[in-house]
């Protein structure tokens, strides 16, 4: 293992990001690779060193051990020789240079084995009842299945797939161009080895269907907008024998017409007539309720929610544990019930003459209204400011 700095070897900052990390090692293996150097022993020794610091860099554990203790902070007799229990050679230019110059040391994965098959997506709106309750739900979801009819070989029944005669079977054929030995796809049977003569009429010899199938998802209750499910082994089947991919469903949560979810609490407005407002009283409210919902009560659904005298537009009434259940754990969070203040209209006479006499009766009392005597109090200070602006413009 090298005692050099690795940013150093790479040439590279110490905040480099993993593109940055790829083509400063693209770089320097390049230059300091043995078959561009035939007998360099220094700059055999300079391509493991680069390809030692590339290990590291590239791995976030490592490289935050690194970043923390130096050298120290690596297993020296971490499985392998040389450079310590890191990748090959091959492997790791199988990831930076792909499949022109990935197989060179005979490192890379032969293309004609199994594969796995491709992940797929799928966006499921819910309701917040849903998400409050947890539900089950019934997908369609279109995904590639090994074809029945040829059991995935893409040969007619009662055929079978012959040896491809340009690559033996291999799938790559080997090129020598400079100072590199090139392994490329094999362009016959396009890497897969073997060449079907008498195609799967079901597939036309590709071996995979596309077709739509039907699954029952459990939706969890307290998943939040942006919550991500995976159902392993759900996604497209694999190729030539390898595992399924897997199905990542992503959750997002439907507006509803009353409730606003915060984290765990859920927001809600509710109207107070204004006789309420400043004498006190209390006024229905939805509220979610899992027993009520499942069975259907809605007398389980409604909280009272209790209206202090002299209540402000704007006021908030918190009733605990009313809000959503937690996606871990027992924890609920809060309802929290907003007051609005509703100015009556459509008033009969005798019901003008009564407000009338309540303003009257309120006219040099005692009687506080704080969001007036408060605005009020700042437009003085405001137009006292601009009288004060005005006189020493003059």
């Amino acid at each position: 293992m090298t005692q050099r700095c690795y940013y150093e070897v790479l040439e590279v900052s110490r905040t480099a990001t993993e593109a940055e990390l790829k083509s400063a090692f693209r770089k320097a293996a390049m230059l300091h690779h043995p078959d561009r150097n035939p007998g360099n022993a220094e700059a055999e020794r300079r391509f493991k060193e680069c390809n030692e610091a590339y290990s590291v860099l590239t791995d976030p554990q490592k490289r935050a051990a690194y970043d923390r203790y130096g050298h120290a902070g690596l297993n020296p007799g971490g499985g392998g020789g040389g450079a310590g229990g890191f990748q090959d050679a091959g492997d790791i230019f199988s990831e930076v240079f792909g499949d022109v110059f990935g197989e060179m040391f005979g490192g890379g994965r032969r293309s004609n084995g199994p594969a796995r098959g491709q992940d797929l997506r799928y966006d499921l709106e819910i309701t917040l009842e849903q998400a409050y309750t947890g539900s089950e739900v019934n997908l369609k979801i279109p995904s590639t299945q090994t074809c029945d009819t040829c059991d995935g070989s893409g040969a007619k029944p009662g055929s079978q797939p012959t040896n491809c005669q340009t690559c033996g079977g291999h799938g790559r054929v080997r090129a020598s161009q400079g100072f590199f030995s090139i392994e490329r796809t094999c362009p016959r049977c396009g890497g897969q080895g073997r060449i079907i003569t008498d195609p799967c009429r079901a597939c036309h010899g590709a071996g995979q269907v596309r077709k739509e199938r039907t699954l029952q998802v459990r939706i969890p209750a307290g998943v939040d907008d942006g919550a991500r499910i995976r159902l392993q082994g759900e996604g497209d089947a694999g190729q030539r024998g390898g595992p399924r991919g897997d199905l990542y469903i992503f959750l997002s949560l439907r507006p509803h017409e009353l409730f606003e979810r915060d984290g765990l609490d859920l927001h809600c407005e509710a109207p107070v007539p204004m006789w309420m407002a400043m004498l006190g009283g209390e006024i229905e409210a939805p509220a979610m309720c899992p027993d009520g919902m499942k069975t259907g009560d809605a007398d389980s659904c409604r909280v009272f929610v209790k209206v202090p005298e002299g209540a402000q537009s704007g006021d908030t009434v918190r009733m605990r544990g009313r809000g959503m259940p937690s996606l871990r754990g027992r924890e609920r969070g809060d309802l929290l019930v907003t007051l609005k203040v509703e100015t009556p209209v459509k008033l009969t006479g005798r019901q003008k003459e009564l407000v009338r006499e309540l303003a009257k009766s309120m006219e040099g009392s005692t009687t506080h209204h704080p969001r007036q005597d408060g605005f009020f109090d700042k437009a003085r200070r405001f137009w006292t400011s601009v009288v004060g602006a005005d006189t020493a413009a003059s």
